[in-house]
């Protein structure tokens, strides 16, 4: 197998780099994600298989990085109480937090969405599940511009009829 190059690497951060962003939903992490992703990329070319998609392939790579980096973190948070008579979880201390704060936004969301016009929805929806744009062009049979469009508008119905959850 050909030697897999920095330079061909490097063509592929400006796409991983906004998938990096989405995943870890902060700068920082991000750019470290993409070179931690493209460390393994280069340390394990020998796994990649000559003539398949190297995009596809270096977005698995980064997914899963995430996903292993995230179980670790929470495993480390996890506590676990040794003590015999349960002294740490019994103390007011180490209290669980109400989530009825997320539950009721989480109940505006899915009303939010449910309320946007069926044309649009879908489209969004299927977007968010992870299908790419062409994919739902495909399945829906509209034109690629159309579901862009579609997503574009669900996009800012929700902006607006969610505007008090935003960020200040």
């Amino acid at each position: 197998m050909a030697v897999l190059e920095l330079n061909s690497l490097n063509n592929f951060t400006q796409h991983l780099r906004p998938f990096a962003l989405r995943l870890t939903q902060n700068s920082d992490d991000a750019d470290d994600l993409l070179q931690e992703t493209l460390l393994k990329a280069v340390t394990h070319q020998d796994k990649f298989k000559e003539g398949t998609n190297l995009k596809a392939w270096l977005y698995t790579i980064m997914r899963n990085t995430f996903i292993t980096n995230y179980q670790r973190i929470t495993r480390r948070n996890t506590f676990i109480d040794s003590t015999e008579d349960l002294h740490y979880l019994n103390s007011i201390e180490h209290s669980t937090r109400n989530d009825a704060y997320m539950h009721f936004t989480l109940e505006d969301i899915h009303q939010a969405i449910d309320s946007v016009d069926e044309i649009y929805r879908k489209p969004f929806i299927m977007h968010y599940r992870g299908f790419k744009y062409k994919e739902i062009a495909t399945k829906l049979k509209i034109p690629l511009g159309t579901v862009k469009n579609r997503i574009h508008i669900a996009r800012k119905e929700l902006q607006d009829k969610l505007k008090q959850y935003a960020r200040a």
